[in-house]
């Protein structure tokens, strides 16, 4: 009989994977709404807003010094850029005008700010088959330079930095597919990235590189003096001010006082330093941590200098940030106590306000504005909390949705560190990753059951994966999985040491890792390892597919437009990423053999596992043939396969429907293979060699 004198429980056990979790996939597509790219003018706070249910829609909003938040355009309006095909900054605010970029043709239409959300038709500014990103305004609010991608003469498009006048009367002209694309002012590299023209008008930044490097391993920072007379403007007296064989520059700005601040890894992790024209560059930090991150889109924020003495500065130790104010002069930093675990998107609103992007481990991104001290007021002066971090007043602007999962139901990331295969000098490895248990509040697994185990993987693959909150892993940790978010060799936020592990070991090192950190898991006895799934989506699904090809660990993989043959994938993809394999893998046609030799698609036939692939028909950075190929493959392999297309979706699900179908083609295949009903009704999947399961 029971002890009557304690409480009876009232959880109930269920099997795991058939939890009834509150995240349905409806909800989860609704809370997949982006906030991204800010930027301040005149007391005003702009940003994009990505909108599922909008067909993926990106809206560019304003909040008003009032405190009004407004659409900033007519509904109609699709604020996207697709350089690189990631995309980049897709607006500029120069003087009373707006300048954005139009997804349908990519061309830079400007209008007045003043009643832009009205009915009058922008001007277009550029010509079709142009693309544009990144622009920056002259101070004297007339003119702005942007990187631009050139498409029109076929082959790899043309990256160039140009300046626009937007006192030149429109011609019609520019309609025409053999415009100019804008006065050139650079176009000696492969790339470019971050025009940044100085205070004073004179001068410009910017971030070059060339094909095979990727710009987290060797860019050059340019400098030149813009020269403006008869209504032309050039760019003479360039020179390199940093960078160069193993060394990544990122994110210049210049300052009032004419010092041109930067990002530079040469110490092996990303530092702040500056430099003054005929004074040697000088290292404003000094610290085994990244205050910067993989240029994966152009024109992101990790720091905003807030006046000659002081800038707040973004810092991440092992993935995890923290803001900090950082005196220049000394490079003495005081950490700002905040509840968050990520930031981005740093600008400056006013002298002592900074607007950013933050992220909290139990709820959705958010927008928010932090009040700082004035710059002559002195640190004793502000509150500190007991670790001597400012507090410092943090005003809510704006959430990326909803959560669906109340905060006792969320399941909190435990950081793991875990051995790993050792390096080539046959030395010990440590790898990382982020672990979360199942939970939901009143259910519990069955007696002895351990849970099955979600393995996920990010992208990039020189990406990472931090603790903040991410709806893909609560809607399973809701539903009794357990999942584990790898952060593989060649993640980035560990240094470049760490990043460097995955040069000419792509395929290797990832996949490694991923095993070992199921081992360790399952080991610890915290997991089911019979009932272990991978999942991951482009450079995570080519790991996906890499687990099914080459081990047997696994017993399912869900893959999200991952690559299957990297041969093909060099001769298909974008420009960007055209030479990417070259440092992941081998150079070409030396390394043909190591390419196929770590090609899934070339070694489904001993694949003994299940495969749910979806794929966007619009994928120009993994094309759907790479799908299509390996689902064949695996399909004449006897694997359990399903696989789905989804028409006008491109590298990343942006449309509210097709989010929600994969989500249930998931709950539903792993329900198939793991042996149990999902709580959620969800209609069938087509699953061919089914049988097997």
């Amino acid at each position: 009989m029971p002890d009557e004198t304690l409480p009876m429980s009232t959880e109930k056990p269920l099997p795991c994977g058939a939890w009834p979790s509150p995240l349905t996939p409806e909800l989860a597509a609704a809370g997949a709404v982006s906030l991204s790219y800010p930027a301040t003018h005149r007391g005003s706070l702009y940003w994009i807003e990505g909108r599922p249910a909008e067909k993926g829609r990106s809206v560019l909003m304003v909040r008003h010094p009032d405190g009004q938040i407004d659409e900033v355009l007519p509904a109609s309006a699709h604020v996207r850029s697709r350089v690189h095909e990631y995309g980049g900054m897709p607006y500029a605010l120069v003087g009373e005008q707006l300048v954005w970029s139009r997804f349908e043709d990519q061309r830079l239409c400007a209008q007045p700010l003043a009643g832009a959300a009205g009915n009058a038709t922008p001007r277009v500014l550029t010509p079709p088959g142009c693309r544009y990103a990144d622009a920056a305004a002259h101070p004297g609010g007339q003119a702005l330079v942007a990187v631009c991608e050139d498409h029109r003469a076929g082959g790899e498009p043309r990256n160039q930095v140009v300046w626009l006048d937007l006192q030149a009367p429109h011609s019609d002209a520019a309609d025409s597919p053999t415009a100019p694309a804008g006065q050139v002012l650079y176009a000696d590299s492969d790339f470019v990235a971050w025009p940044r023209i100085s205070a004073c008008g004179g001068h410009l930044a910017f971030v070059a590189w060339d094909h095979p490097h990727m710009p987290w391993d060797e860019t050059a920072l340019l400098v030149g003096e813009l020269v403006n007379a008869a209504g032309r403007c050039a760019l003479q007296g360039l020179q390199r001010v940093a960078g160069g064989p193993g060394e990544s520059v990122l994110e210049p700005h210049w300052a009032a006082d004419g010092q041109l601040y930067f990002l530079s890894d040469r110490s092996g992790w990303w530092n702040l330093y500056r430099w003054r024209a005929g004074q040697p560059v000088q290292a404003v930090t000094r610290l085994e941590a990244e205050l910067g991150s993989p240029l994966w889109v152009l024109g992101s924020g990790a720091y905003t200098l807030l006046d000659a003495q002081r800038a707040l500065v973004r810092i991440s130790r092992d993935t995890v940030d923290e803001l900090a104010l950082l005196h220049l002069d000394s490079g003495r930093l005081q950490p700002v106590q905040l509840p968050y675990v990520a930031f981005g998107g740093l600008c400056r609103l006013d002298a002592d306000t900074v607007a950013l992007l933050a992220s909290a481990v139990d709820r959705p991104p958010s927008l928010v504005t932090l009040q700082l001290p004035p710059g002559d007021a002195s640190a004793g002066a502000q509150a500190q909390a007991p670790s001597g971090a400012l507090q410092l007043p943090c005003a809510l602007v704006r959430t990326a949705g909803q959560a669906a999962v109340a905060a006792e139901a969320v399941s909190r990331a435990r950081p793991l560190h875990f051995a790993t295969a050792p390096g080539p000098d046959g030395q010990p490895r440590q790898a990382h990753a982020w672990f979360y248990p199942p939970r939901l509040p009143g259910v519990v697994p069955q007696v002895g059951e351990r849970p099955p185990l979600l393995v996920l993987l990010h992208g990039g693959p020189t990406s990472h994966s931090g603790p903040a909150y991410k709806t893909t892993v609560q809607f399973w940790t809701t539903r009794g999985y357990a999942v584990v978010d790898v952060n593989y060799g060649g993640s980035s936020g560990f240094g470049r040491a760490y990043r460097d592990r995955l040069r000419g070991q792509w395929g290797v090192v990832d996949l490694h890792d991923a095993v070992a950190a199921v081992d360790h898991l399952v080991a610890q006895g915290l997991v089911d390892g019979q009932r272990v799934a991978i999942r991951g989506g482009s450079a995570g699904g080519y790991t996906v597919l890499s687990a099914l090809a080459f081990t047997a660990r696994f017993a399912a993989g869900i893959n999200y437009y991952g690559v299957a043959d990297l041969e093909t994938l060099v001769a298909d993809t974008h420009k960007f990423e055209a030479r990417y394999v070259d440092g992941l893998v081998a150079p070409l046609p030396e390394g043909r053999a190591v390419y196929r030799q770590r090609s899934p698609v070339h070694h489904m036939g001993q694949c003994r596992a299940a495969l749910l692939t979806l794929q966007g028909s619009d994928d120009r950075a993994v094309p759907p043939q790479q799908s299509r190929d390996v689902v064949a493959a695996a399909q004449r392999a006897g694997c359990p396969v399903a696989y789905i297309e989804f028409a006008g979706e491109g590298h990343g699900f942006r449309q509210a429907a097709n989010i929600v179908r994969g989500l249930q083609a998931e709950l539903a295949f792993l329900g198939r293979v793991f042996g149990y009903t999902p709580a959620d009704a969800l209609p069938p999947l087509q699953i061919d060699n089914a049988g097997r399961l």
